[in-house]
């Protein structure tokens, strides 16, 4: 539909789809920064959608029932700005519009989690919209089987551009939602074949239609200028099983110059091109100016849904209390009052037995008396549910089936698996962790970073943490991942040194309100190096003593996971000679440096010789050895300079001289 038949047979949508368009040209004007085409493109399609079909009410953001609007294609942030002001978000006032992309502002370059209301993930890399789209789907459909189409029954909407659908994490997200018939997800394609470098033909001749269809999903083609038409559309798609793509064929830039074309992709800022714009819009108003009738008609679409809140407390209200006690703790992501002694009780079982066990089966012991008390933990794995160990007898399987199931078998999608938790995450209610070999964090990365980003608590269960796999050798053994993940600022990466620790780090990341958990987890035999049993989770520490010298105080120490039983083997070969050695057990780096200078000191005291140990790279040690009141002069580390090697485990620490043979030897060299 052209520009003229919109405004003479739709003349109140077209003003209420124009209030976006020129609040865009004005904001990435003034900021001389931005994507002016998109919003531009998808306004008639945001319109229909937020003013005949979105549930949700702007005095109330975070209604638990609310349908939830994800923007993939986050360069196009202004149209969600623009929406959020528009239809009454307190927050989202004229003043944040006018200072777009400035520090300090809401309104940042991608729409950012956390700060503005009504912004439900953050959306800078493409494709990760529309891959945490299926895990807000995914949480919808776990907590209505729990709770009740009565208190969960919403949509989960996603406008997704050609940038969205290239990058490779779409495909594993559209995989996922076709094979669980995610029915109440409706993914919006902005279909204006133009990218930053031109024409999608330049790059790409995937045909997306066909793509979804064959995906499982319900496709639709539609003119994405036509009102009536979206509305039809939008009507279809939430009468089918499936999830459902609708493919909306727009102009980007849609009436300027620029229209499309690649430059109508990014910042339209020239005077005379606004103004001629402007002028084909009939929008004869000043920058920022939204006349009184028009805002007026867009505050009555933010305050629709009122009515339907309004019923649903009503509901909420009447339900048993103890339910909705249950999902007010969920929703509020609280852990309940039982883990803590659940985690005590395990705890003392293990180092009474002492057990010798994988950490990664350590987990499974934790995690077999975590599931039965936590009805919101949701576990799943990327093919590897034998490996990593995350699925416990009382979970059942999600699929189309069974919605009741709390465990997922992704499929080799680590990506999308971890994008998906993120979705599961942000939805509220849900508490997420996945599992994959600790060398695919690789392929987790880009979703592992924004759950770090965003502040949301997913628990990431990462097995096969060394050389100590073995046979599969260095293409699945992880040597730098450690010191990559630890680079990331508010995330807690974990290597428990035994079955006693795994339990505590578990602990520690079902608690955790804004930080992601690494579990770093073993696939060889650790011995129980906690056997006398403490009710303090040592591991929230992040760092403390686990074995004082008995001789004088020469050496320290430090270690993590699997290296831990090392250097208590040195520790005894050392003590033997008269060489006291405390050793310091290192299960969470982040959070022993988040402790006061008073207790690390107390750990990591300055004038003994420091040696670290761990199979993997050197990068980050100096923190500890060297750093903390250490001496460059009394510092070693034991540990890897290279990849590794296929062969038995053993063999490999032996090879690479991980042994408490050599860490003794070192102290000793530093010592003379």
């Amino acid at each position: 539909m052209d520009i003229a038949s919109l405004r003479e047979n739709h003349p109140e949508h077209w003003n209420k789809a124009c209030a976006i368009r020129v609040l865009t040209l004005d904001a990435v004007a003034a900021a001389n920064s931005g994507h002016s085409g998109m919003p531009m493109g998808m306004a008639d399609v945001a319109t229909v959608l937020f003013e005949k079909h979105l549930k949700f009410d702007a005095a109330a953001p975070n209604w638990p029932d609310r349908d939830r609007f994800i923007l993939s294609a986050g360069h196009g942030s202004m149209l969600l700005y623009s929406l959020l002001h528009l239809t009454g978000y307190a927050d989202m006032t004229i003043e944040q519009v006018k200072n777009f992309r400035q520090l300090g502002a809401i309104t940042a370059g991608h729409p950012e989690f956390g700060h503005a209301t009504g912004i439900e993930t953050t959306t800078g890399p493409l494709g990760q919209g529309i891959a945490n789209s299926v895990g807000f789907a995914l949480a919808e459909e776990v907590q209505r089987a729990s709770f009740g189409k009565k208190m969960v029954d919403h949509y989960t909407y996603c406008i997704a551009g050609d940038g969205c659908l290239m990058e490779g994490v779409s495909q594993e997200a559209i995989g996922l939602a076709g094979k669980h018939e995610l029915g109440k997800l409706i993914v919006l394609w902005d279909n204006n074949n133009i990218t930053i470098d031109g024409t999608v033909e330049l790059s790409d001749r995937t045909d997306q239609v066909q793509r979804f269809k064959a995906s499982g999903w319900h496709v639709q083609e539609i003119d994405g200028h036509d009102p009536d038409a979206i509305d039809a559309a939008l009507e279809k798609a939430k009468k089918t099983k499936k999830p459902s793509m609708i493919a909306c064929k727009t102009h980007i830039a849609l009436g300027s110059s620029a229209q499309d074309t690649s430059k109508g992709h990014g910042a339209l800022t020239a005077d005379d091109l606004i103004a001629d714009t402007r002028k084909v819009y009939g929008w004869e108003h000043g920058p920022f100016v939204i006349p009184a009738d028009i805002k007026s008609a867009w505050e009555a679409i933010g305050a629709r849904g009122a009515a339907d809140r309004d019923a649903w407390e009503a509901r909420l209200e009447a339900m048993p209390a103890g339910k909705q006690a249950r999902f007010a703790r969920q929703q509020a992501g609280a852990a309940p009052r039982k883990l803590s002694a659940t985690i005590k009780a395990l705890k003392k079982q293990i180092s009474e037995s002492a057990p010798k066990v994988a950490t990664r089966k350590a987990s499974e012991m934790a995690l077999e008396v975590i599931n039965p008390i936590m009805p919101e933990t949701f576990g799943g794995s990327a093919d590897l549910t034998g490996s990593n160990n995350t699925l416990t007898s009382d979970m059942g399987v999600f699929d189309p089936s069974s919605r009741k199931g709390r465990y997922m078998y992704y499929g080799v999608r680590e990506h999308g698996m971890a994008a998906a938790m993120n979705g599961m995450a942000l939805h509220g209610g849900s508490k997420p962790y996945g599992g994959t070999f600790m060398c695919f964090t690789d392929y987790a990365r880009g979703s592992m970073r924004l759950s770090a980003l965003m502040g949301i608590p997913v628990t990431y269960v990462m097995t096969h943490d060394s050389i100590g796999l073995g046979e599969d050798g260095p293409t699945h053994q992880p040597v730098e991942h450690l010191a990559m993940l630890r680079a990331t600022p508010n995330m807690n990466v974990f290597r428990p040194a035994d079955a006693v620790e795994t339990a505590e780090a578990w602990e520690v990341a079902l608690t955790s309100p804004k930080t992601p958990s690494v579990l770093a987890l073993s696939r060889q035999g650790l011995p129980t190096v906690r056997t006398t049993h403490t009710t303090r989770n040592e591991a929230s520490k992040g760092a403390y003593v686990l074995a004082e010298a008995e001789n004088k105080r020469q050496a320290i120490l430090m270690a993590t996971g699997s290296e831990v039983s090392i250097a208590m083997e040195a520790k005894a070969l050392l003590e033997a000679d008269g060489i006291g050695t405390r050793v310091v057990s290192m299960p969470c780096w982040e959070l022993f440096e988040a402790q006061d200078e008073t207790y690390r000191r107390k750990v990591l005291p300055a004038g003994p010789v420091r040696v670290a140990i761990e199979a993997g790279v050197q990068f980050g040690w100096d923190k500890w050895l060297t750093g903390e009141r250490g001496n460059r002069n009394k510092a070693g580390f034991v540990g890897m300079e290279g990849f590794g090697a296929s062969a038995p485990a053993g063999e490999l620490y032996e090879h690479f001289g991980i042994t408490a043979k050599e860490t003794a030897a070192k102290v000793r060299e530093l010592l003379s």
